[in-house]
């Protein structure tokens, strides 16, 4: 398995799908809770009906968010903290059971230091039939891969070497 991808690992025209992710009426409710926003539009059937949309739609944040988590996760990037969302668009609804992707593509990298570089974003939401439902330009830090891989501490080394499984990270303690 490959690592995370840090800033240098990156180039201008980079483009990559995510896997794909579906919408369930489990995740319209439970954002709609954690945002409090309970309009019928989103969680009342009946009135949904009445709409031009004749049923549920997806909170348009929601879509947004999953934007964010999908195009972070495969390939995985090494993000250190998000900066901007530009020009952020809905087009089309997102319904229960339209099966979601994130389009990513690298517009434009800015090395800031030795640390971490400033990473331009051109992304999109598609569903599975390959309609744009959102779009827009996020910006993010991104770790630099030389910075990230720090001396050894020889106190921690010990530590690392009697207590192995703290040491190992989250991603890398698989159930077999």
């Amino acid at each position: 398995m490959t690592g995370p991808l840090h800033f240098e690992d990156l180039n201008v025209g980079d483009r990559w799908v995510s896997l794909g992710r579906t919408i369930t009426e489990t995740d319209i409710v439970n954002f709609a809770g954690m945002t409090g926003d309970f309009d019928p539009l989103h969680v009342d059937h009946e009135y949904a009906k009445q709409t031009p949309f004749g049923k549920p739609i997806a909170h348009g944040l929601l879509g947004l968010s999953l934007v964010a988590g999908l195009a972070s996760q495969n390939p995985c990037i090494r993000t250190i903290a998000f900066l901007r969302i530009d020009g952020w668009e809905f087009h089309k609804p997102i319904y229960v059971g339209d099966t979601v992707y994130a389009e990513t593509e690298v517009t434009a990298k800015e090395a800031r230091g030795n640390r971490s570089g400033k990473v331009t974003w051109r992304r999109r939401l598609v569903d599975a039939a390959g309609h744009v439902l959102q779009s827009g330009t996020f910006e993010t830090l991104v770790a630099v891969a030389r910075a990230a891989r720090k001396p050894a501490d020889p106190v921690q080394s010990a530590e690392a070497a009697a207590y192995p499984a703290a040491s190992t990270p989250m991603a890398d303690r698989r159930i077999a």
